[in-house]
């Protein structure tokens, strides 16, 4: 096994690649991408959305290779000390602390969701949703399942909470079996399968038609007018484009800290320029050719746009749980492809939850010592203790509350101070030069000027515009159910101990950073 600082590095370029776009590709383009695109107007999501990609996302994806790059050379994997090196200041570990408890805070719910498609999978092996044939009632299916409410299919949350001790376990054993042998090992394996049988759908939600010939309006082109023909009244409203670089920063899983991390596993001297914009294509193509080609059409086809755009103001992953059953039903053999779908959804989305949790697990081994076995049992210990307040409090919002908080505003935040870092502070002549650095392809010129300068201004904008036509109202829950007020400001203090947690166990270590 090659070391560098006594670290581990991927080892070969073809690991590297899948275990980002594992780290990338998971729930975010398939599930949370159709909702955030049917909650936002449909069309008009997709504006912002590419000219985030392009103006954002892509910049910060070479950023965050480069800074994670530049990170390991010093034997830190985590932001923290990353940031540190780059800015000899004491606000810049405290400013990285976010890179650990982001991610963190993310895993708490990513990882429940996650563990959904497990089960799924195995209801679908079962046909235990099989003649179920309208949203309502698959709606009442799932929310049976997460013990929102009783029903006939389930009548408590005890199915869910055994499929998130099994999701826990096998997180687990990845982490305990290292970034090798676990992380790129699981990646080799489950990102081909995905994509194969992701276009395998694709291809079957293209021949579907219309469902019912009697409600011409709801087929399969419908729902493909409808997300990409724009409303363009929507762009004006500046929580669309959140949500479009919200979505961006999640898919891609920039502005979170595990982008860092794992690219503080690369050599030296090894390409980011190249392997981080084939990354982000690879994840733009599974998002928006397969993810936006799935679930939203099927949707449509089944429900219309209005019930559509009902489903997704529901809840952040219940439209991918709530459709795709349907499709699976059209489908010669629907119950094995069901099972393979949802089981390799789950290895995708296994993927990205190891990338999540290797930011504390690199902090813990990297800068406090700790063996291997022993991080992984306190990092999965706490998504245990703190993920039962996710699974018994659900109906209350707290998923959707740590999504937006966590998975948008933070996202943006995050990435904001860390482009600043880099490109003003440790010098933009000097940034370039690290991110050119054994580069196996040229980029353009352009870049150092939007690396610099449009894309923290397009943050800096975007966040000055959704404070002041919804960011007041929100950070004061102005319209939230009073039953649920409690559960939020609890969700909204676990993310704040966790920062907290953070800046004590970084002010002790970095006493030995010199």
């Amino acid at each position: 096994m090659s070391e560098h600082h006594g670290r581990e590095v991927w080892q070969s370029r073809l690991g590297l690649i899948m275990a980002m776009a594992g780290n990338a590709i998971g729930l975010g383009n398939f599930l949370r991408f159709p909702v955030q695109a049917a909650a936002n107007g449909g069309g008009a999501f997709m504006i912002p959305y590419f000219v985030a990609f392009l103006v954002v996302g892509i910049p910060m994806m070479w950023v965050e290779w480069s800074v994670g790059r530049f990170g390991g050379k010093h034997g830190h994997g985590t932001t923290p000390g990353i940031l540190y090196r780059l800015w000899k200041h004491p606000a810049a570990k405290y400013i990285g602390v976010l890179g650990i408890a982001a991610p963190v805070a993310f895993a708490l719910y990513y990882s429940y969701v996650q563990s959904w498609t497990l089960a799924y999978s195995f209801f679908s092996l079962t046909g235990e949703y099989f003649g179920i044939s309208t949203q309502a009632e698959m709606g009442a299916f799932l929310s049976s399942f997460q013990g929102v409410s009783e029903s006939a299919y389930f009548s408590s949350v005890a199915t869910a909470y055994v499929f998130f001790l099994i999701n826990l376990g096998i997180v687990f054993w990845v982490l305990t079996r290292g970034v090798v042998r676990g992380i790129e090992t699981l990646a080799k394996f489950a990102m081909p399968m995905l994509l194969i049988f992701a276009i395998v759908l694709v291809a079957r939600v293209l021949t579907l038609g219309t469902p019912d010939p009697s409600m011409p309006d709801q087929s399969v082109m419908a729902g493909f007018a409808w997300i990409w023909n724009p409303d363009l009244s929507r762009l004006s409203e500046g929580s669309v484009w959140l949500a479009a670089a919200g979505q961006i920063f999640f898919s891609l899983g920039i502005g979170i800290g595990s982008m860092q991390c794992y690219a503080s596993y690369v050599r030296a001297r090894q390409d980011v320029a190249l392997t981080g914009l084939t990354t982000s294509m690879s994840n733009g193509f599974a998002e928006v050719v397969l993810g936006s080609s799935i679930a939203i059409p099927v949707a449509v086809a089944f429900f219309g746009v209005t019930a559509t755009e009902a489903i997704a103001t529901g809840g952040s992953f219940d439209l991918g749980f709530q459709s795709m059953p349907l499709i699976f039903q059209q489908l010669p053999l629907g119950q094995f492809i069901g099972t393979l779908w949802f089981g390799l959804l789950f290895f995708a989305g296994i993927t990205s939850t190891v990338a999540l949790t290797q930011p504390p697990m690199a902090f813990l081994q990297d800068e406090m010592g700790w063996p291997r076995k022993k991080a992984a049992m306190v990092v999965v210990s706490f998504l245990f203790i703190f993920g039962n307040f996710i699974v018994f409090n659900i109906e209350h919002g707290v998923i959707d509350e740590l999504d937006f908080w966590i998975g948008t505003v933070g996202l943006v935040v995050f990435s904001f101070l860390e482009i600043i870092i880099f490109a003003w502070i440790f010098g933009m002549d000097k940034a370039w030069a690290e991110i050119n650095e054994g580069s196996a392809i040229k980029i353009p010129r352009i870049f150092y000027y939007m690396i610099k300068y449009v894309t923290p201004v397009s943050l800096a904008i975007l966040l000055v515009v959704w404070t002041y036509q919804a960011g007041f109202d929100l950070l004061l829950l102005r319209n939230a159910n009073p039953e649920d007020m409690p559960f939020l400001l609890m969700t909204r203090g676990i993310i704040v101990g966790l920062i907290l947690v953070g800046v004590l166990l970084v002010r002790r270590v970095s006493k030995n950073w010199g």
